[in-house]
């Protein structure tokens, strides 16, 4: 597998520091808001690169951490007259549910901010010891950028480009403009938390340095995170990681790109802004999830109404092949057939495109090309017409949904038929279709009528095939 690593801006073969092994950090939100489109293509892309590793049979730890302390959470928390804990567990309660409606897994550890707080002064107690921090007065510590060489190695932007572009604001005290907060005194009726500068709270950068040496070690594997964090964010965690720890912090750095709305770059003041939930509750979240994974995830995606229409255009057939295949599956009958080898071939050689298409840069726009090429197949060679074998169907089912299942696509629509017991709807039309099938054996034909028309009334669609009535809703 090779990955496009931002810090040697090439592709490289990916090896773990452990066999087998991937210990992945990713950033998280900011917990004082819904997530908006932009932060859910982050929280797709990298669910499916962990889905892809296990697949691949890669034991991964992957790290997803909330910023549950900054200030933009203590703003909301004034605006609202309410405190910062308020806030950021009820947007950690609302991220959890935008990531389970985008079929995002749970990562290993979720840590916060709040609760590392003894690591985190750990670290920049460490830095102060190695003369790479230097606390002020006003009970901020800042880092001494120039004392490290090697600041602007992610970025790859020459230290005097960022010199000048560095500013202290009013109330800073630092050595250079460039050095960054590690720990930020408190302001009066601001949270705080004891330490040896004074009562504060920790900077953002520091906060993920810590996690990831306390749940991963000083080295991992993969740290990736939106394009917007490779600087400042990134390469403020790679100086201040190394110099604490002496060692590289990681070695593959992977972003994402950028998302447009409309051809426009997405902002508040041009109104087109958009949250996760808003564009749930109008097209469901498996579109946008589609929307997320369609392209490469170096390239920039264009959000569009029009472009979520094409995404649930192309979910429905791959929910149709799927459910088809389900039928066919359920009526074959039992072994093997002439030309089920063959068949067999031609899904082998969509998994190899697949596969092939995942390692070279988790490039999911070609795998997505792979899995509709076996739709295709499928739709060919084992359709009810066919008459296809068990065996062979089986194969194809399992396939499809576990190739399907790495992009994270196929989960909101269950098999027709195979919803609960529980479910008193899908079980009266179930009834209906009965009834209509035996109307029809009697050849009582105005009441099988009936049936149909009023199962169309419901927005249920039956189709005869030779093995028995197929049935979704439109």
């Amino acid at each position: 597998m090779k990955l496009y690593n931002t810090l040697t801006r090439k592709k490289e073969e990916f090896v773990p520091i452990t066999p087998k092994e991937a210990k992945i950090y990713a950033c998280g939100p900011t917990v004082y808001n819904y997530i908006h489109i932009g932060n859910a293509r982050p929280i797709c892309v990298f669910d499916v690169l962990r889905r892809y590793m296990e697949y691949c049979g890669y034991q991964v730890t992957f790290v997803q951490n909330f910023t549950d302390i900054d200030d933009k959470i203590i703003n909301k928390a004034n605006e609202e007259g309410s405190d910062y804990l308020t806030v950021s567990r009820r947007y950690i309660k609302e991220y959890k549910k935008d990531a389970a409606g985008l079929n995002v897994r749970p990562a290993t550890v979720h840590p916060k901010a709040t609760e590392n707080i003894e690591g985190i002064q750990k670290l920049i107690s460490t830095l102060i010891d190695k003369g790479y921090a230097y606390p002020t007065d006003n009970g901020d510590v800042y880092f001494r950028t120039l004392k490290n060489k090697n600041y602007g190695k992610l970025s790859h932007q020459p230290l005097e480009d960022l010199q000048a572009g560095a500013r202290i604001a009013t109330g800073e005290i630092k050595e250079d403009a460039m050095d960054f907060a590690l720990w930020k005194g408190a302001k009066p009726g601001e949270p705080y938390w004891e330490s040896p500068w004074g009562h504060g709270r920790p900077g953002w950068h520091i906060e993920c340095s810590a996690m990831a040496l306390r749940y991963l070690g000083k080295t991992i594997d993969i740290h990736c995170g939106g394009q917007d964090l490779i600087f400042p964010h990134h390469e403020n965690e790679i100086a201040q990681s190394e110099c604490a720890n002496g060692v590289p912090f990681a070695h593959y750095w992977l972003h994402n790109g950028y998302i447009n709305i409309n051809n426009q770059k997405m902002s508040k003041s041009l109104h087109n802004f958009f949250t996760v939930r808003d564009v749930a509750e109008k097209f469901g979240y498996e579109p946008i999830r589609y929307l997320m994974v369609s392209a490469h995830y170096r390239m920039p995606i264009n959000y569009s109404v029009a472009m979520i229409g094409q995404c649930k255009a192309s979910l429905d057939r791959l929910y149709n092949c799927r459910d088809n295949l389900a039928f066919v599956l359920q009526h074959a009958p039992d072994g093997e057939k002439t030309g089920d080898a063959a068949v067999r071939e031609k899904l082998n050689a969509c998994r190899t495109a697949f596969e092939s298409a995942m390692d070279d840069d988790l490039n999911t726009a070609n795998a997505i090309a792979a899995l509709f090429d076996m739709v295709k197949e499928i739709n060919t060679d084992l359709s009810t017409e066919k008459a296809p074998g068990k065996a062979i169907c089986q194969y194809a089912y399992d396939l499809f949904t576990k190739l399907a299942d790495v992009l994270g696509l196929l989960y909101s629509r269950p098999v027709p038929g195979t919803e609960s017991s529980e479910d008193s709807e899908s079980a009266e039309i179930e009834a209906l279709i009965v009834q209509r099938t035996q109307a029809r054996a009697e050849k009582n034909w105005a009441k099988a009528d009936c049936i149909r028309d009023e199962l169309k009334a419901r927005g249920v669609v039956l189709e005869d095939t030779p093995q028995g009535v197929k049935w979704h809703k439109e």
